[in-house]
């Protein structure tokens, strides 16, 4: 599989955005810990960050798909498929922890 587009900032910045937002919810974990038996509060700051960085990605793989799906179909998908493992990860994540 040749992924030449990952090389575009369009294509790399939501894989380092997602990136970002896993490595702050276990940073998070690591110095907090995960409560147990508690009722959910506000993590204020972290969960801020957290969904900037979710959000801040959704216009930037609309502007990758729009430009490169009608030029290259089959590596944007791949590319496409690549950032949507990456939100998956994050929020995935959360989901468990959650739990």
């Amino acid at each position: 599989m040749h992924l030449s587009l990952l090389k575009k900032p369009s294509g790399f910045v939501p894989l380092m955005m997602s990136a970002a937002a896993l490595a702050g919810i276990l940073a998070y974990v690591a110095v907090v810990g995960i409560p147990e038996n508690e009722p959910p509060h506000d993590e204020r700051a972290p969960a801020r960050i957290f969904q900037l960085f979710m959000a801040a990605q959704l216009p930037v793989i609309a502007c990758f798909a729009a430009k490169w799906l009608p030029r290259a179909p089959r590596q944007a998908i791949s590319v496409l498929l690549l950032q949507a493992a990456g939100i998956v990860a994050a929020v995935g994540t959360i989901a468990a922890l959650e739990r």
